[in-house]
């Protein structure tokens, strides 16, 4: 993988392949192209009452692309009940590699000048591939991805990989498809012109109007 950069990466995701290590200390990286995807659909994205309730009483300060780095060091982070992480040192360096080129973002909560959680992702035209979250107090995670799914809408996204299925991203109204589909769907955002870096930063309850407006 020597030779592997963050433009071979991209290339990468535009053919529906993502990079997965079996653990941190090992600096193997493997390409993963599963016959089921996850995706969360933007215009059927779904935030709970308790939830809803919380963003739009803004507990966070959100912040993006201020802290890449420390959001996916947090992310690689060993915590209770994962002891390993796919997140090695060559795929750390290579996200690094590509948010400097505009093509790696982080959505970050801030409490007290603290940073208690976040999510960082891969954007590429119409798509944008979820990579990893991690919160250090309760919400921060979610009240981050429910500002990423505002921002993607507000920015012309039409897809969001989140790659696997979980009962957390389930809640959020994340589906699996087949391979087959998937390709249909990536096809379809590659054509299309999202923007990220160019959608103002807005408080919880315009997130919340542009996810309700959109559904």
């Amino acid at each position: 993988m020597d030779a592997f950069d963050a433009r071979d990466l991209l290339d990468c995701y535009a053919r529906g392949v993502f990079p997965m290590a079996d653990a941190r200390d090992d600096d193997r990286v493997f390409l993963i192209d599963p016959e089921r995807r996850g995706v969360i659909p933007l215009k059927a994205f779904h935030v709970s009452r308790r939830l809803a309730r919380t963003v739009r009483s803004d507990p966070f300060e959100i912040r993006v692309d201020t802290a890449f780095s420390a959001v996916v060091a947090a992310c690689a982070e060993a915590k209770a009940g994962r002891t390993e992480t796919w997140i090695n040192g060559p795929i750390e360096a290579l996200y690094r590699e590509l948010h400097g080129l505009g093509h790696a973002h982080s959505v970050e909560c801030w409490q007290d000048g603290a940073l208690v959680g976040g999510l960082y992702g891969v954007s590429l035209a119409g798509a944008f591939f979820g990579e990893s979250m991690f919160s250090r107090t309760t919400d921060a995670s979610k009240v981050a991805l429910v500002h990423l799914v505002a921002r993607l809408i507000a920015g012309g996204f039409v897809l969001l990989d989140s790659q696997f299925i979980t009962d957390h991203l389930s809640r959020f109204g994340a589906e699996e498809i087949s391979r087959r589909e998937y390709h249909k769907r990536l096809a379809r955002a590659l054509d299309a012109r999202g923007s990220f870096q160019g959608v103002a930063g807005f408080g919880g309850a315009a997130a919340l109007q542009v996810i309700s407006q959109a559904s």
